[in-house]
This record gives C-alpha cells, structure tokens and sequence, in this order.
C-alpha cells in the first residue's frame, strides 16, 4: 500500500520550508520514525520521518524547492522491500512518450512556453503574494531560491522597497573581484535579516543604557558554586541571575513584555523569557516558558540544554516560538557596548556586556569595581522613555542586590 509523505506543520507563523537535504534516496528501505528529508524552515532545521516501514518512493521535491506546509514530498510502499523499488521507477520509460506531442498549432506553441517560465520563475508561495499584490517575475528580477526562482521572502523583500523613481538610473549589477567568493546567503541567514530590517522599519526603536556594579553578583556566585553545582548538576551563572531580575523588573512594568496587535496592546501576566545563543547556522532565541515560575537552578538547566541543541541542530520550532522579552549576551563574545535590536513583535530586549574592572565613586571614594553596561532597546510606540528608564534602574538594583530576589524583596 501507497503512504503519502507531506510537509508537516511547521509551527506558529511558519507556513513554508525549503527542502534541505532527501536524507534517503528513492528505491531504499527505510524503518519506521527514520528521516527521510531535512527542510529548513525561517527558524530551525526539521527531519521529516517515514511514518511506517517500506520502500520511499520517486520525490515529488527537489532539493532547494520551497514548500507549503501539506504539500507532498514523496511516497512509501508500506511493507515492500529493496527489491520492489524498481517497479516505482517503470513509468519512467513511458515519460517521453507523453511529453512530446506530434503536432502543435503555431500560436499555441509560442503562448504555452512563456506561460509555464512565468509559473516556473516563483515558488506557490511567492506566487500567491505575487497575484494579490499585481506583482510580476520580471518586476522582482532572479530570485534567491534554486535556479533563481523567486521565494516568498524576495517578494517581500521587494514590497518593502520605497518605489524607484523612473528618472532613476538602474544600478548596475556589481563586477566581482577575482579574488573573491560569492556564496549564495542561507534561508536562515536571509530570514534574520529580512526581520531585523523589518523590526527597524515598523518599531519606533530606541535604546536606553545603565551600568551595573557585579561585585555582589560575583560574590554570590563564589560563595555557592560548589554547593549549587553538587546538588542541581549546573553552574550558578549570571544568566539566571539577570533572568530573574528581568523578570521582577518586567512585573512592574508590564508595558515592556507587552505586544501591539494593531490598535490594540496585549497586556500579559506571565513572561516567555527568549535567550539568545549562538549555533552553527546563527544566532538563534530559544524561549524559557512561564519563566516567572522556574528557580535559578532550572533556569540554569533550560539555558545550558538550549545552548547544546542549537550547536548540535536539534533545537525544535516549538523552542523558538511564543516569546515575550529577549535577553542577548554580547559580553560572552567581548561586547563593551550594543544596541541590540527588536525580535517583533517584541517590545523589549536587553542586551548584557563585557565585565570590566573600571574605577568608580563609591561613598565619595574612587574604588575599582567590575561593571557591566547594559542596553535595553525599546518599541517607543507602547514604551515610554520612563518606563524604559525605571526597568533599568530597578534591574541594576536587583542584580547588584541578588539575595533580594531570594526573598521576594
């Protein structure tokens, strides 16, 4: 018996994938639950499995095609084996019969071809935004899909574009150096840029900055990291420290872990808490849900398990979605100083840095302290300048008094 193979759901918002890798080729026996393909979606990479034994059949995809959550990859014979897999292949001979038509009026023959490079040049996906928005394949030029088909993100790209005037001159297309190398930009890395543009282009971003004196922090650290890494497995790090503190500071000002739906503002009363790490494909913001709820120790564990799923490429769409407030640390790579920006529909980020001992007033006396600037970029439509402001300073407060949030104070 014949099973379809499809595109499975991909998760919140995402509606399309490209077909990465077939893992499998057409003809091999497969077993139950083992992938057959590899797609790449706007946030991870996803294994699709054969949902049973048997032969995979001839693939209905290519690599580097676009496709729609449902639509079909290939097929299985359920309980064949090996051998039964050339039987899939003999209609191949008779493909050529079909495909050359004796006879051909003229016009129809002119006509049929530019009808089907039209429908070839775009992805469905592009397509379909194409068709709503009276955009053509020849408007948007070679897109950044296999064979330069036109992907959903190139039409979009092109929608955000301000209109050329006519008296503008075309650019011309740029001579490459020999001594460089062109490498086509992954679907990843097109999408993190596509969003970050778009974040700047509807946000009114701002950022606000603070320093953070960490000898209290550091302190703490010192005196419970052997008793905290012998009973919970984990060590204490500064990230669950300021993942506290954002949250006791986002509780009392809600507008900042808050989102604008239209005219509308969506208040919440819980905290999904994106921490951004670095894996193999980019910067990636798994999310730390109900975070308001977990201890140091677990948040400490849901970091450090993040962190070893993005480097190996098992992080899920469902670790990356639904997140209400990011956290980015730049200091881990030796940042003084960012402005990180917007992950949308966000309306705060915070971006921690470097620990430097720098010589500070303390008590009308100059001592030498380690301190960490801190950056917190904000939607300025639902974010006043205040509120960003007063987050910061209780921040500062609660890291460099750590134990009050121990005890609720």
């Amino acid at each position: 018996m014949s099973v379809e193979i499809k595109v499975p759901t991909l998760g919140e918002s995402v509606t399309t994938a490209t077909v990465a890798k077939w893992l499998k080729k057409a003809g091999e026996q497969v077993a139950a639950d083992e992938p057959v393909a590899e797609l790449e979606t706007d946030k991870v990479t996803v294994e699709v499995p054969a949902p049973q034994a048997g032969v995979l059949g001839q693939p209905a995809v290519q690599e580097g095609d676009e496709v729609e959550v449902g639509a079909l990859l290939t097929t299985l014979e359920a309980g064949a084996t090996a051998k039964a897999a050339p039987k899939a292949e003999a209609p191949k001979a008779e493909a050529p019969k079909a495909a050359a038509p004796k006879a051909a009026p003229p016009p129809a023959a002119k006509s049929a071809p530019a009808e089907k490079t039209d429908a070839a040049a775009a992805f469905p996906a592009a397509r379909k935004i194409m068709a709503e928005q009276g955009v053509s394949a020849q408007q948007i030029g070679s897109g950044s899909g296999k064979d330069g088909r036109i992907t959903k993100g190139d039409v979009q790209s092109f929608l955000a574009q301000p209109p050329v005037s006519a008296q503008a001159p075309a650019k011309p297309p740029r001579q490459d150096d020999p001594r460089e190398e062109r490498v086509k930009m992954t679907r990843l890395r097109r999408t993190i840029a596509r969003r970050l543009k778009d974040a700047q282009n509807t946000a009114a971003m701002l950022t606000t900055f603070n320093e953070i004196d960490m000898t209290a922090a550091k302190e703490m650290r010192v005196e419970f990291q052997d008793l905290f890494v012998k009973k919970y497995g984990v060590k204490l790090g500064f990230m669950s420290i300021f993942s506290k503190a954002v949250i006791a500071a986002l509780n009392e000002f809600p507008a900042i872990n808050a989102e604008i739906d239209g005219e509308d503002v969506i208040y919440r009363n819980f905290v999904n808490l994106g921490i951004a790490v670095g894996g193999p494909n980019g910067l990636v913001v798994p999310v730390i849900r109900d975070a308001e709820n977990l201890s140091h120790a677990e948040i400490e564990k849901r970091i450090a398990g993040f962190g070893k799923a993005a480097r190996e490429g098992t992080l899920k769409i469902d670790d990356l979605s639904g997140g209400t407030f990011s956290i980015t640390n730049g200091g881990i790579y030796g940042s003084m100083l960012s402005t990180p920006i917007l992950n949308a529909p966000q309306s705060g980020i915070l971006g921690m840095h470097n620990i430097v001992d720098r010589p500070v007033a303390v008590n009308g006396k100059v001592e030498i302290r380690p301190i960490m600037y801190v950056a917190l970029s904000y939607d300025h439509r639902i974010v006043d300048g205040k509120e960003a402001v007063s987050f910061l300073v209780a921040l500062k407060k609660y890291v460099e008094e750590p134990r009050s949030l121990l005890l609720g104070l």
